[in-house]
C-alpha cells in the first residue's frame, strides 16, 4: 500500500485487513500515521522519489495498491506535484514490474477523465485532452494514467480505478470535499454556485479497489462513483443531517473567480496557502457528473447511500475537534 495514511488509502487498508490480508504500508519518515494507529500493518519507510526504497517495499508482495498522491489544488512550485504523481508513479510501476507482482491497482481520479459538453454524465470512454484539463493536480493524474497504461502494455497486470468524490470518516486533512463539510458545520458557507459532483461512500471506494484487484481487466479503467448531485443538493443533504440551514443565495461564478484570483495572488506574494485556490474555483465551473455503471456491472461496486456517508463524516468531524461553532 502507498497512501495508507491518507483518506482513501486508510479505508483500503481496513478493507484488506478485514479480509485477512497481510498489509505492508509505505510511509514517508515525516508522515502522520494517526490513521493507522492500532492496525496490524507492517510499516516500511520510503518515498516515491526514492526508487531503492520502493524496491524494498514491493519485495515479496502479491499485489500493490497505489493510493498515494500529492492532492493539492495550489502549490508554489507545481513541479512538486508532477514529481510525486507522475515520476513517483513511474518509479513504483517499474519496481512492481521487476518484483513480478500479480496485480497493481492504480488509484487515479475522475479528474483525469473527459467531460461531456452537455453536462451529461461522462464515463471511462469520454475523450480527454491534457490541454482541456483544469489544474496541475488533475493534469498530473492524467499523465500518471498514461504511465500506468504504458506499463500494462508491457505486461504488468495494472488496473486503473477513478474515484469520483469520496465522503466519509477519517478525512483528516481534509480533502476539498471534507473541507466543504467542515465549513458547513462551522457556518462558513453563506452562498453557493451552480456546480455539481459525483459523491460516493469512501467505504465503497475501498471495496472497489479490492474488487478491481480481483475482477478488473488489465489496462482497463473503472469509475468508482455513485450519486450525481448539484452543490445545492449536497448542502441541503447536510442541512437535513445536521439541522443547520443551508445557504439560499446562489451567486454567479464570476464573483468567487475574482475573489480566488486575488486570494491566490496574495498567497504567492506572502508565501502562504490561499483559502480559496483559483484552480478549485475554475473546476467548479463544470458539473463533474459521471457514470459508474461499468464498475457496478463488471466489478460489483457497491452503491451505498451517500447520505449515510455524509452523516458519518459529520459525526467524525464533530468528534475530532473540527467544529468550532
Amino acid at each position: 500500500m502507498t497512501g495508507g495514511t491518507g483518506f482513501v488509502g486508510a479505508h483500503v487498508v481496513r478493507a484488506l485487513l478485514g479480509r485477512g490480508e497481510a498489509v505492508r504500508c509505505l510511509v514517508r519518515p515525516a508522515s502522520s500515521r494517526a490513521s493507522l494507529d492500532g492496525l496490524e500493518v507492517e510499516l516500511v519507510e520510503g518515498d516515491l522519489g526514492d526508487p531503492a526504497s520502493l524496491e524494498r517495499a514491493v519485495r515479496g508482495v502479491r499485489a500493490v495498491y497505489h493510493c498515494a498522491a500529492d492532492y493539492r489544488l495550489y502549490a508554489r512550485d507545481p513541479a512538486e506535484i508532477y514529481r510525486t504523481n507522475v515520476e513517483g508513479t513511474r518509479n513504483l510501476l517499474r519496481a512492481a514490474h521487476r518484483a513480478g507482482v500479480e496485480r497493481f491497482v492504480h488509484t487515479s481520479s475522475v479528474g483525469a477523465l473527459g467531460l461531456n459538453r452537455d453536462g451529461s454524465p461522462a464515463d471511462e470512454t469520454t475523450p480527454a485532452r491534457l490541454e482541456d484539463i483544469v489544474g496541475h493536480y488533475k493534469k498530473s493524474k492524467y499523465l500518471a494514467e498514461r504511465e500506468a497504461e504504458a506499463w500494462a502494455a508491457r505486461g504488468l497486470p495494472v488496473v486503473i480505478v477513478n474515484p469520483s468524490t469520496p465522503v466519509g470518516e477519517l478525512d483528516a486533512k481534509p480533502t476539498p470535499t471534507g473541507k466543504l463539510v467542515v465549513d458547513f458545520l462551522n457556518r462558513r458557507i453563506p452562498f453557493y454556485v451552480d456546480t455539481g459532483l459525483n459523491l460516493v461512500d469512501v467505504r465503497d471506494v475501498a471495496a472497489g479497489h479490492l474488487l478491481a484487484a480481483e475482477r478488473g481487466r488489465t489496462g482497463e479503467k473503472y469509475i468508482l462513483g455513485h450519486a450525481n448531485l448539484t452543490l445545492r443538493e449536497i448542502l441541503e443533504l447536510l442541512g437535513e443531517i445536521t439541522g443547520l440551514r443551508p445557504p439560499r443565495l446562489r451567486i454567479p461564478h464570476a464573483l468567487p473567480l475574482a475573489a480566488a484570483a486575488l486570494d491566490t495572488a496574495l498567497a504567492r506574494l506572502v508565501g502562504s496557502i490561499p483559502r480559496l485556490p483559483l484552480e478549485a474555483v475554475r473546476m467548479s465551473r463544470h458539473r463533474m457528473f459521471f457514470d459508474a455503471s461499468k464498475a457496478v456491472h463488471e466489478l460489483g461496486l457497491p452503491q451505498s447511500p451517500v447520505r449515510d456517508a455524509l452523516a458519518r463524516a459529520v459525526d467524525w468531524y464533530r468528534g475530532h475537534g473540527y467544529v468550532h461553532r
